[in-house]
């Protein structure tokens, strides 16, 4: 049983599927536009929507080690 869940995963792990991320609809303006304005637009969007889950793991982090040095100082 464990070698079948085994040969399983690997062959996921295999397998490539091509896929389009794009809706027909945003893939059409931004391939008809000649100056790219639009897709520059959607560019920096989706570099302003990444910037949170970065924010908010670096700020558990910080009060994650905030944390452990305060237990640290105040055991000793």
């Amino acid at each position: 049983m464990k070698q079948r869940l085994l040969i399983l995963i690997f062959l996921f792990l295999l397998t490539v599927v091509p896929v389009e991320a794009q809706c027909a609809m945003c893939r059409a303006v931004l391939e008809s536009e000649e100056k790219g304005q639009a897709a520059a637009g959607i560019n920096n969007g989706i570099i302003y929507l990444m910037i949170f889950p970065y924010l908010l793991v670096a700020g558990v982090g910080y009060a994650i080690y905030r944390m452990r040095k305060k237990a640290k100082e105040s055991g000793t």
